[in-house]
């Protein structure tokens, strides 16, 4: 029996080249049962008409299932689905009845509690989107990434591709950080001293699981990168949530009985105020004092474009007391997961092991055509687009919010993909940002970034690395106006 070209069609939302398309459509009819053992297909020129596409196009589409064995050819007679292709299960789905499980005895730690902000899925679709850490498709280079994730899955790179490394990391992506990325921080490090991470959340996971405990205590800023705050309230450890000033973290206000201290020096989160030499040298001193370890999240230092960012807290580091943190979620793209763990050998050694118990390692494959991008100065060149085009929009968005009497309540010395902004008192930006979503319009509510109850409403962040230069007016004058009508 012979399958009806009328069952197949192109969906034109459907993402990848017609061949392909073609080639997935065919077999998700096999794997779901649809076209059955001996069927035969429509002839490539009957179906190549009906779909509106070139026959050769259709022919390569059947040329590469034959090779995958979901199709046999028989002559001149055509294609029909193969005898080895793929059969989908064959099983009577279990009758379940009403649940009898008490979730709540069973779940011994909730996970869920914490303020999280909530980043829409369909931010695209919104015309003014003022939305934080999302990329700009139009300032990446894909085709010098697509020909580096075809160079690593050459034959030559098969074992980056395939091998499980255990406990270890690409070697090439190793020594471009050590060589090129932590030297512009002033940072020296052995490859014993890096550990690559599934981005920069991942190695503040991993941080606080080897130095914190139920005993310990860590000082965190206020306000602060939301989820770092609930990774530690998971740690159980003991926290102190420090107020911050337009020079981020003040020292003396560190507890004496804190062990590890939580900073985002160069560009503080969300503030992004940034800290003076002189108080990043107050701050070592002061951890020295209490023996306490500090964690540096160096989390957007590529996006100065404004100046040259200062040393990392880690390059004044003389006794190995800083941990750094890095990663290529705002220098490339949040998707890619890719970040990594600078400290002392012990310390190091310990977190690879932690590691490698959850989660073994990042992707080989991911990590190699990483280190092909950066190496080959594919990564350089984009961090110099992404910074000219950063620096029009941060030039448009500060004489918008100018004109329309808005307030900066922080934005970064060097530079940034974010202004901190605070709404007059009562307004809330939880409403606010609602109402404003309604018209197309996404900002980020503030409150989340406070610790305690008694949080301020009326902050909010503004994103500009996603949204066009020319729609930044027109963006700030609906946030405007809504804060009018609030207000």
């Amino acid at each position: 029996m012979g399958i009806s070209v009328d069952t197949f069609f192109l969906n034109p939302q459907a993402q990848g080249t017609l061949q392909a398309q073609i080639q997935q459509m065919i077999a998700e009819g096999i794997l779901s049962g649809r076209f059955h053992v001996g069927e035969k297909l429509p002839s490539s020129r009957k179906l190549a008409a009906h779909l509106g596409v070139s026959r050769i196009t259709v022919t390569l589409a059947y040329t590469e299932l034959l090779a995958n064995d979901y199709l046999t050819s028989r002559g001149r007679s055509g294609y029909y689905v193969s005898d080895n292709a793929p059969v989908p299960p064959r099983y009577t789905p279990l009758r379940r009845g009403a649940e009898t499980v008490d979730w709540d005895r069973a779940i011994a730690r909730r996970f869920t509690l914490g303020d999280w902000l909530d980043k829409p899925a369909d931010w695209r679709d919104h015309r003014y989107p003022f939305i934080y850490g999302q990329t700009d498709p139009t300032l990446f280079d894909h085709a010098n990434w697509r020909r580096c994730a075809v160079r690593a899955l050459g034959q030559k790179d098969f074992a980056s591709l395939t091998a499980d490394y255990l406990d270890r990391d690409d070697p090439l992506l190793i020594e471009f950080i050590a060589r090129h990325t932590l030297p512009r921080r002033g940072i020296h490090a052995r490859p014993e001293e890096i550990l690559i991470t599934l981005g920069a959340q991942n190695a503040l996971w991993l941080t606080s699981r080897v130095l914190l405990d139920r005993s310990r205590k860590a000082a965190i800023e206020d306000p602060c990168y939301y989820a770092l705050r609930e990774l530690l309230v998971q740690s159980r450890c003991r926290l102190a949530p420090v107020p911050v000033d337009g020079d981020g973290l003040p020292p003396e206000a560190v507890p004496g009985d804190t062990d590890v201290i939580f900073t985002t020096p160069s560009h503080q989160s969300p503030t992004t105020a940034t800290m003076p030499r002189a108080r990043r040298q107050a701050l070592l001193d002061r951890a020295e004092e209490i023996d306490a370890m500090i964690v540096e999240d160096d989390y957007e230092f590529e996006l100065s474009f404004l100046g040259a960012p200062s040393p990392a807290l880690k390059s004044i580091d003389r006794d190995g007391r800083v941990i750094y943190v890095g990663s290529f979620s705002k220098s490339l793209f949040p998707g890619l997961r890719l970040g990594y763990l600078v400290g002392s050998e012990p310390f190091i050694r310990e977190a690879r092991a932690l590691r490698s118990m959850v989660l073994r390692h990042p992707p080989g494959h991911i990590q190699r055509t990483a280190a092909y991008f950066l190496s080959l100065g594919h990564y350089d060149a984009q961090i110099r687009r992404m910074s000219a085009t950063l620096l029009q929009r941060r030039q448009a968005l500060e004489a918008a919010i100018a004109a329309h009497g808005l307030t900066i309540a922080g934005r970064g010395v060097y530079g940034g993909s974010s202004l901190w902004m605070r709404a007059p008192e009562g307004v809330d930006t939880a409403d606010l940002a609602r109402r404003l979503q309604d018209r197309g319009v996404l900002i980020e509510r503030g409150a989340p970034f406070f610790a305690g109850p008694e949080r301020p409403g009326n902050f909010y962040r503004l994103g500009y690395s996603s949204i066009p230069t020319e729609r930044i007016a027109p963006g700030i004058e609906h946030i405007a106006r809504a804060i009018d009508e609030s207000a």
